[in-house]
């Protein structure tokens, strides 16, 4: 009934006489050849991400270039999908990510690397790679390619000083120093370090923290208002690259960011200049496109605690443990106005950090119940571990059926 409808279900993610369906699949149905802990990615709402933001941005008449963030998910099935659907590049962070790209068959022209902490390994990969477009986050870095690349054409990577996030540990620039980026007072040094060495500064690129939802927009537009100054200052530079994180609703009470007026405050600071800007979605794409699959195989009472174990831990999906994010826990079955219960879901990692939800009101469950952890789309298998030797895991593509 629609008065049952639960606050995160939509078109593609709901349930439907009680059963949860996911992309037009019956989730149940599939552990059962499938086995659990599963992922579980519907390739149709990873597309209708990436072109709602892509429109955005073309209502408002800005040009851009998307490059997915492939440390986000790297699950070759979805890469290739996403290299077939033509519609983004690639964003790598390592030279192995920037190679897997390539073997999927993303051309270097398509491809878009920021590292950080560039080791000389690093930069010699980048010179076998002429064509892939590399964003420089220190002086060093630009030092060292520049000896190898002279002549090339870079981007550098600023620190705006100014972050959001889903939290404090997720926000990559603030009052705080970090490691990313290089701040205002040597940017100077940066571009003149560049040009020393025969290189042509053609991009700026920033990125100051995952997962800002509505509420933390207007720091995007602090933070324009900073790197346009410095666009100001170099007028031969034609490209911004204004980072990922834009985040999903984890909980009942976040608010999702308004793309319409997302983009808006974008065409604001690079319309007039000209400037073409290029975004690097990656948890955008990837968080809410997928699930992870769990059986449980405890419920016991400890210390006024329930406390319901399955069978994958933080090694599998970590955001919990390492971030503070939480999972919405979607039971695969659901009996409308079953009574619910407060419970904490536990890992099977022999870690004090290994909850993967807790004290969250759940009906009654019983060992060999399934369960859905929703919104673990990104930064699950593509950070996995092998740790207690727990590692194994399945991953399956949903494709539409239309």
């Amino acid at each position: 009934m629609a008065n049952d409808r639960l606050w995160w279900e939509r078109e593609d993610l709901c349930y439907r006489d009680g059963r949860l369906n996911f992309g037009g699949r019956e989730l149940a149905a599939l552990v059962e050849a499938a086995g659990t802990p599963t992922f579980v990615y519907n390739a149709a709402r990873v597309r209708d991400n990436l072109q709602r933001l892509r429109a955005a941005l073309l209502s408002q008449g800005v040009e851009h270039d998307a490059f997915y963030a492939i440390k986000a998910n790297r699950y070759a099935p979805l890469v290739t999908y996403l290299k077939l659907l033509g519609r983004c590049g690639i964003d790598a962070c390592s030279p192995a990510e920037l190679r897997y790209a390539r073997q999927v068959g993303f051309e270097e022209a398509e491809i878009s690397y920021t590292g950080t902490s560039v080791s000389d390994s690093d930069l010699d990969c980048l010179q076998r790679h002429p064509g892939v477009h590399v964003n420089c986050d220190s002086i060093s870095t630009i030092r060292r390619l520049g000896q190898r690349c002279p002549g090339r054409r870079i981007g550098i990577r600023v620190n705006p000083e100014l972050g959001a996030g889903y939290n404090e540990k997720l926000r990559y620039a603030g009052a705080k120093a970090t490691k990313f980026g290089i701040y205002r007072d040597r940017f100077e040094e940066a571009v003149a370090t560049a040009r020393a060495a025969g290189m042509r500064v053609e991009a700026l690129h920033f990125h100051f923290g995952s997962g800002y939802l509505e509420d933390s927009i207007e720091v995007l537009d602090q933070v324009l208002e900073r790197v346009g100054a410095l666009l100001d200052a170099h007028p031969e530079i034609r490209t911004l690259n204004i980072g990922g994180g834009l985040g999903v609703p984890l909980t009942e009470g976040d608010v999702a960011i308004d793309l319409g007026r997302w983009a808006a405050i974008v065409a604001r600071h690079v319309v007039r200049r000209g400037i073409r800007i290029q975004v690097e979605p990656g948890d955008y794409l990837m968080k809410d496109a997928g699930v992870l699959l769990v059986r449980v195989n405890t419920v016991e009472d400890k210390a006024r605690t329930r406390f319901v174990g399955v069978d994958a831990g933080f090694n599998i999906q970590n955001l919990a443990a390492y971030y503070q994010t939480p999972f919405i826990v979607a039971p695969l079955r659901r009996v409308a106005g079953a009574p619910l219960e407060r419970v904490t879901i536990a890992g099977n990692i022999n870690e004090a950090i290994d909850l993967l939800a807790e004290d969250v009101e759940l009906p009654a469950l019983a060992e060999g119940d399934l369960l859905a952890l929703l919104n673990a789309g990104g930064y699950g298998s593509s950070s996995s571990s092998n740790h207690c030797m727990r590692g194994e895991f399945r991953e399956y593509l949903l494709l539409s059926q239309e």
